[in-house]
């Protein structure tokens, strides 16, 4: 990782955290009929060409403004190979193998907020940011001790 917090090197993030927006689709149907996430849209950027199979994957729910529906991390994974390019060449996906928690394993974005190691986030600190966002290796292990520990996200056993 570089002195600049957001800029990843070549050794990596801890994992990826790609985001999806309950605002343009809802989400929770979606995820409620089928937790699996096998691709997912990302927009281009150096980051991009650092993704490779095999790392870890965090899903960030961004909520609804007008649903009732939590920000905060929904599923884990990991990627199943690098950024590929759409067939039609407008926009970028990842190939995942990434599940959806039940709701009441997400973690919400107030106990990221409130947590002294996890509060620097990158996609708490710049929320509005390109997607995919990242997590420091630090920051995943803090997640991993904490919230597998307390039974939240059990999906994470499974991509250990």
């Amino acid at each position: 990782m570089s002195r600049n917090p957001g800029v990843i090197t070549a050794d990596g993030p801890g994992a990826w955290l790609i985001k999806g927006n309950a605002d343009r689709t809802d989400l929770r149907e979606r995820f409620a009929r089928n937790p699996r996430v096998d691709r997912w849209c990302v927009q281009r950027s150096y980051r991009l060409d650092l993704m490779e199979a095999g790392q870890p994957v965090l899903f960030w729910g961004s909520g609804s403004r007008f649903r009732d529906v939590a920000y905060g991390i929904w599923g884990w994974g990991t990627l199943s190979g690098p950024a590929r390019p759409e067939a039609d060449g407008h926009g970028w996906w990842v190939p995942l193998d990434l599940t959806i928690a039940d709701p009441s394993a997400w973690v919400p974005r107030q106990a990221l907020r409130a947590h002294p190691e996890l509060a620097g986030l990158e996609v708490l600190r710049q929320p509005q940011a390109a997607n995919p966002s990242f997590v420091t290796k630090r920051q995943l292990d803090v997640l991993r001790r904490e919230f597998l520990e307390s039974g939240r996200l059990s999906v994470l056993s499974r991509h250990d």
